[in-house]
């Protein structure tokens, strides 16, 4: 069992879960943000990877205006997700060499389990994971 829990609004697990079984061929990704240290709000953000089944780069344009519409609403980034189509919700060897966010949340949304979606939290730093729980 993971040493910490962070609690994610119902309403934004469903929005996640929900974005990568409409895209269910490609990884979706995005950023959340909150306030207080509370989850509320999910931005996704285009997946620009030449291999968008297996990876994801963020448009930089879709950063920046999701940046900014969290300035506006007095928010601050929280975390970052993005799904795994065919593999397990667990950071890829990419996806921990990639990450440049230490200390932010890292979700994964994984559509590789049978009948049910699973996600998973995680925080990287300097190439050491620790997985964290999530709950609703």
């Amino acid at each position: 069992m993971t040493a910490e829990l962070v609690r994610l609004p119902r309403p934004l697990v469903n929005q996640l879960l929900g974005l990568a079984q409409h895209a269910p061929r490609e990884e979706i990704c995005g950023l959340i943000a909150g306030r207080d240290g509370h989850y509320l709000n999910a931005y996704p953000v285009s997946n620009i990877a030449g291999d968008r089944g297996h990876r994801f780069e963020m448009d930089p344009r879709g950063q920046i205006d999701a940046l900014r519409a969290m300035r506006e609403r007095d928010e601050e980034l929280m975390a970052i997700y993005h799904s795994h189509p065919d593999a397990p919700a667990l950071p890829s060897l990419t996806d921990i060499a990639q990450h440049e966010y230490p200390g932010l949340l890292y979700l994964i949304v994984s559509l590789d389990t049978e009948g049910v979606l699973e996600m998973r939290g995680f925080r990287i730093r300097d190439g050491a994971v620790q997985e964290i729980g999530v709950g609703i």
